[in-house]
């Protein structure tokens, strides 16, 4: 992901470890829909936010990403803010250091996916021949069940399913009704099942 320097927020010291009145008026009048106050609050706190989650996350563009959700977060719950349980900064970071920790589970977990994928496409190879030999033999033995079909059978089964024809326009390609080859149809494809042993 591109590094977007420009964006980061700009501030870089905490603010006060007692955010005092400023931030939790700030944080009630956002409650509110203030936006200019959430303006305010988050030029109080983008840059402790951003600086724990890079301690966390250690990449710079995906911390900016992350600060980015967690102010979104704080903007859209400021309603669940309780000051009895401490100050918005402690409320703040809480919610930045989750959403951190969560980003490194979701980074590790992927790069899990990817070692597994990537360990299922090494052992592929010997799938293939497995798979190859499968299918040769499979179609041997249609070919073998073929010559069991009468030679109508025969040709009403190679025009639908091998040539793709409706078994209406293999009547008229065997110049025969096509109920006629509709029953040549079922007749064959019951003795190729037979053949086969399929559904035994």
């Amino acid at each position: 992901m591109q590094e977007r320097p420009h964006s980061r927020p700009q501030r870089s010291t905490p603010p006060d470890e007692d955010d005092g009145p400023d931030a939790r008026a700030l944080i009630a009048e956002a409650a509110k829909g203030d936006e200019r106050a959430f303006e305010q609050l988050y030029d109080l706190l983008s840059g402790s936010v951003f600086a724990l989650i890079q301690r966390v996350v250690r990449d710079a563009a995906q911390s900016e990403e992350v600060a980015q959700e967690v102010l979104v977060e704080v903007w859209r719950r400021a309603t669940h803010y309780r000051p009895d349980r401490g100050s918005v900064q402690t409320w703040v970071l809480t919610l930045a250091h989750r959403r951190a920790v969560d980003r490194v589970r979701s980074a590790q977990a992927g790069r899990d996916r990817e070692a597994r994928a990537g360990a299922q496409q090494h052992s592929r190879p010997f799938d293939e021949v497995t798979e190859t030999v499968t299918t040769r033999w499979e179609q041997r033995q249609v070919r073998r069940c073929l010559t069991t079909l009468t030679e109508l059978q025969r040709e009403s089964v190679l025009l639908t399913y091998y040539r793709g024809y409706t078994y209406r326009e293999a009547a008229g390609l065997l110049d025969a009704p096509a109920s006629t080859v509709k029953t040549r149809l079922r007749d064959g494809l019951i003795r190729l099942r037979d053949c086969l042993g399929v559904g035994r």
